[in-house]
């Protein structure tokens, strides 16, 4: 399969993309806040919704959408104090809602949107990686940057803040890279799943009680696992990419859930 350069692309940015999307879900997933991702999976389908009925590159629309909800989400949150499953919620069905009146406006649910919902493996150009890549570098560089900073605000916030460290500034970026990560990786993994592989492995990482740092290593290697397998599946039984990589994710979560079980016994 190697042969093929759209192969070598795919297998490219889903590496990437599977280094960069747990790394960042740890710190989601600890602080209970995983619907973060789905939310703003959801918002980059609305922005994918307005670039197909404009003619404009969806992947733009879909990037200034999703950071816009991302900083209008944290700003809610900060400064009104709102719950966050509550705004999380308010935020995912008002995209959806938006992006389906969208597209039965435009008159078609053509591929090219089907494409941006599940993923696929053709879907990924060669250029894009160039992005994607100086990305991953932003992501790797912040969160070494602010490594412990982030961890002690994902375990609590408040005593955090309390000890000099800027919670706010620090938050809003975290959301604004995940926004990013979300757009970035639907054309490969698909905007309805892409954030299952944000939560799913570092889910799986937890069921073994390592630290903090061992379970954010685990959880990229179980989310590389999930990827090479899935889009290996994906080209020999010609099945959707993101939703082979999402179902080798379960599969390993359930491993993990029996595997910690019988390592309690």
């Amino acid at each position: 399969m190697f042969e093929y350069s759209f192969m070598i692309d795919a297998f490219i940015a889903g590496t990437i993309i599977a280094i960069i999307a747990p790394m960042l879900g740890t710190f989601v997933v600890i602080r209970r806040y995983s619907m973060i991702t789905d939310t703003l999976a959801h918002s980059s389908l609305l922005g994918v919704s307005i670039g197909l009925l404009l003619s404009i590159n969806p992947l733009i629309t879909a990037l200034i959408v999703a950071i816009a909800i991302a900083i209008a989400i944290e700003y809610l949150r900060v400064f009104h104090k709102m719950y966050s499953d509550s705004i999380l919620a308010i935020f995912l069905s008002a995209s959806l809602a938006f992006a389906i009146i969208i597209v039965s406006l435009s008159g078609s649910f053509n591929n090219s949107l089907f494409s941006y919902l599940f993923g696929t493996l053709l879907a990924v150009e060669s250029n894009e990686l160039y992005y994607l890549t100086l990305f991953s570098l932003i992501v790797i560089i912040f969160i070494y940057k602010n490594y412990y900073a982030l961890q002690f605000i994902s375990f609590d916030e408040d005593v955090a803040k309390v000890s000099g460290i800027n919670t706010t500034y620090l938050n809003f970026i975290l959301i604004i890279l995940v926004a990013i990560t979300v757009v970035l990786s639907i054309k490969i993994i698909g905007a309805l799943l892409i954030g299952a592989l944000s939560i799913i492995p570092v889910n799986s990482a937890l069921q073994f009680k390592y630290g903090f740092t061992k379970t954010l290593f685990l959880s990229i290697l179980i989310a590389l696992v999930s990827v090479i397998s899935g889009l290996t599946i994906s080209y020999h039984y010609s099945l959707p990419s993101g939703a082979s990589i999402v179902i080798v994710a379960v599969v390993i979560f359930l491993i993990s859930l029996v595997s910690k079980k019988l390592l309690h016994r």
